[in-house]
């Protein structure tokens, strides 16, 4: 058997153990599994982004190439048959064997050149095809056409997802250096790149000096030097430790050949010696104005966040306390309201959570909100105040401009529904019940919130981590109104045509209905369960009486802060008081609006009340989402908390929460993102064993949940949001779960 025949017989034997083992694995344990997803490994997932990369690499290899010529990453019967005839046409020296260059990966570019060979002179930067690269990039523009964004990043997998641009400077070691933007859509890796322009690969030694390879990473959300949204940070290969001189000399030449760095860039150092060697000169970057990018000043300096990308129209209004935005007003924040009507779009200049009040209609109501650091004194957004303004947000920034009354009527209008919505309701129970009697399919006679706090109960918790109570179905509420005569009401106030464009006598005869459903009477059946209801509860508890409707906790459609809910203390008399109050809720203004957007029959909505007894004195309350929804990292879940009863949903001014990215199953990859600014700086409001707690009711939260919606544990669009508690004994409490909008 020669040498070929040697080669071939050995690459079928590891492609008969590969095929026997399932899909090949590549460097890397693949994609983190979720807690509670037993499933095998999705067939063909080849172990993720490593996976991807080693699938990728063995298409680069020169013997894989030869027998795969339908490159379809499989050897067919046929080309195995073909491949003594294949392979002998990588043997260039024709002695029967393959060594040396003969085997060495060939990268794509033009000719398929492998690493180090060159032939002819080296392209120009100035000579450079816009396929290949270019020798400068004039604006934003240009950058966006030369970056790549994505998960086929080869080895670099720091930059899965980032939007960032190759480039190459050769002769850097002289006072004439040459740059290279390189078209990373083109060309992902750098030897691509140099294959395909005639550049040699130069290895380590004192002549690598003069070729520094490196990259520009755009990062939307992150502070730049000069106090704006958005920096550019640029980094050498892993490997690479230059010197202050170095760094300096490329960061005035990216500056020079894309002047809109200027302010806006900054150096990022990836290894230890890198590291090491800046700390010796930091003196230098300091005088020299050099900005140097670490982790958590990535992560924690940030002047951008897009809370919510989507795209409006509207009249550009500062928020005040005295004004009432509408569905046409694109809203900007000096401060943090904690309540928010429908608008068209929401600019905040204080730092939102995701997880407020204010962000949740944002999303439910799929307009743009941001917060964006110094919006309020940038000269070109004051010009547009009271203005038809188009607002756009995206994860790489945001965009303000004057627009037209027609793009705006016809943007409005093609995001209602055409038809009129019925809301489903089951009035055929009539019995108030325990939730441990209720379950997930009781939603449709007591509310999502009522049904899925009752599920919990059946998920395996910890006993004393979902709170033990009652559920009130639609039927009281509906029939409390007919036995007052308030849908005849209600009716009439709906029918008013004089109300359609006076806003202001829209609120005023909801304030006066509301007034008037506050002193209702409850039919004698009625009032007499309540009675008997409220007399379950331990004497002297008060009791949360908590808005559970048709038309809120629904996937797609959160209804976050349409509703109200009040607590019932023992001194306030009969039950009934309280649930009244609830029940006048559903004709608020900003409940009433968004009814109205949607072309819901107001008529159709119902109220049912969760009741359980009141949290009081808590240490800390906090807010979760089984997904990272902010930082978009993998296997993470999303975490604020807040000290005492300052809210997460519907904070104090100026209140900031905990941000934790809890990992799904290790504790010591926890990373807390920013620190509350309502305790010391050194301490941290979640301990380790209450995030190991969380950690496990959100695995399960998950998991239960994903089975009870019909959804796939891993579907990237399927996520739980928590409500919980650390009450004044130290215990977790978990008091509400829904589906997160997306």
């Amino acid at each position: 058997m020669n040498f070929l025949q040697r080669t071939l017989a050995l690459f079928v034997l590891l492609l008969v153990s590969a095929s026997a083992q399932g899909p090949p694995r590549f460097g890397g344990e693949g994609p983190p599994r979720r807690p509670g997803d037993d499933s095998a490994a999705p067939e063909g997932r080849g172990g993720g982004r490593g996976g991807m990369r080693g699938m990728m690499m063995m298409r680069m290899a020169p013997v894989m190439r030869a027998l795969d010529k339908d490159e379809d990453g499989e050897i067919s019967a046929e080309e195995i048959a073909a491949a003594p005839t294949q392979l002998a046409t990588l043997d260039e020296d024709e002695n029967g064997i393959l060594e040396g260059g003969e085997l060495a990966p060939r990268f794509p570019g033009r000719g398929g050149r492998g690493r180090g060979e060159v032939e002819g002179e080296p392209v120009k930067p100035e000579d450079l095809e816009f396929e290949d690269g270019t020798a400068s990039i004039p604006n934003r523009e240009t950058f966006k056409k030369l970056s790549y964004q994505g998960a086929e990043v080869l080895v670099d997998t720091h930059l899965s997802g980032m939007e960032f641009v190759k480039f190459q400077i050769e002769k850097a070691d002289t006072d004439h250096p040459d740059l290279y933007f390189i078209n990373t859509k083109t060309h992902r890796g750098h030897p691509m790149f140099m294959g395909a322009v005639n550049i040699e690969m130069l290895g380590r030694g004192d002549e690598r000096e003069s070729q520094m390879r490196g990259v520009l990473i755009y990062r939307p959300m992150a502070k730049a030097p000069n106090g704006e949204p958005g920096v550019y940070t640029f980094e050498y290969e892993p490997n690479d430790d230059y010197a202050f001189e170095a760094i300096d000399m490329s960061r005035n030449l990216l500056v020079d050949k894309m002047p809109l760095l200027k302010g806006r860039v900054g150096y990022c150092p990836l290894s230890r010696d890198s590291v090491a060697r800046y700390v010796e000169e930091t003196k230098q970057y300091e005088d020299a104005d050099l900005s140097v990018y670490f982790e958590e000043d990535l992560l924690g300096d940030i002047a951008f966040l897009p809370l919510n990308p989507a795209e409006s129209y509207g009249r550009l209004r500062i928020l005040a306390e005295d004004t009432l935005p509408s569905a046409r007003d694109i809203v900007l924040c000096k401060v943090l309201p904690n309540e928010m009507p429908r608008t068209a779009g929401v600019v905040s200049a204080v730092r939102q959570t995701p997880l407020s009040h204010v962000n949740l209609r944002a999303i439910q109501d799929k307009v743009p909100n941001a917060f964006i650091a110094g919006i309020a004194e940038n000269p070109e957004v004051q010009a547009l105040l009271d203005k038809n303004v188009y607002y756009r947000v995206s994860a790489d920034g945001y965009e303000l401009r004057e627009a037209t009354v027609a793009e705006m009527e016809a943007h409005l209008s093609a995001r209602r529904p055409k038809e009129i919505q019925v809301l489903p309701s089951d009035l055929t129970k009539t019995s108030i019940r325990p939730l441990k009697d209720l379950n997930f399919s009781d939603s449709h006679s007591i509310g999502v919130k009522a049904a899925n706090l009752a599920a919990m109960h059946q998920l395996g918790l910890p006993s004393n981590m979902i709170p033990k109570g009652h559920a009130i179905p639609f039927y009281f509420y509906v029939t409390f109104m007919q036995h007052n005569g308030f849908d005849v009401k209600a009716k009439k106030l709906i029918a008013d045509v004089s109300l359609a464009d006076d806003r202001e006598g829209l609120q005023d005869e909801l304030k006066d209905f509301r007034k008037k459903i506050k002193k209702g009477d409850f039919p004698d059946t009625l009032r007499a369960a309540l009675n008997e209801l409220q007399n379950v509860f331990d004497e002297g508890t008060s009791i949360r009486c908590r808005s559970s409707t048709n038309n809120e906790d629904l996937q797609g459609f959160s209804g976050a802060g349409l509703y109200d809910s009040y607590t019932h203390h023992p001194d306030e008399g009969h039950l009934s008081k309280s649930i009244r109050q609830v029940y006048a809720s559903i004709w608020n203004l900003r409940a009433f609006e968004e009814r109205a957007f949607y072309r819901i029959d107001h008529l159709s909505a119902a109220m049912g009340v969760l009741l359980h007894p009141n949290f009081s004195d808590e240490i800390a309350n906090g807010v979760a989402v089984t997904d990272d929804i902010l930082y978009q990292t993998d296997g993470s879940y999303y975490v604020n908390t807040q000290i005492g009863e300052d809210l997460v949903t519907n904070p104090e001014q100026a209140s900031a929460p905990e941000e934790y990215l809890l990992d799904w199953r290790r504790s010591d990859k926890d990373r807390l993102m920013r620190a509350s600014n309502r305790v010391s700086s050194d301490k941290e409001i979640l301990s380790e064993s209450k995030r190991d707690e969380l950690r496990d009711a959100l695995g399960t939260v998950h998991a239960e949940f994903a089975k009870l919606y019909q959804k796939k544990i891993d579907d990237p669009k399927f996520a739980m949001e928590i409500e919980f508690k650390l009450t004044k004994e130290g215990e977790l409490a978990v008091k509400q779960a829904r589906p997160w909008v997306y």
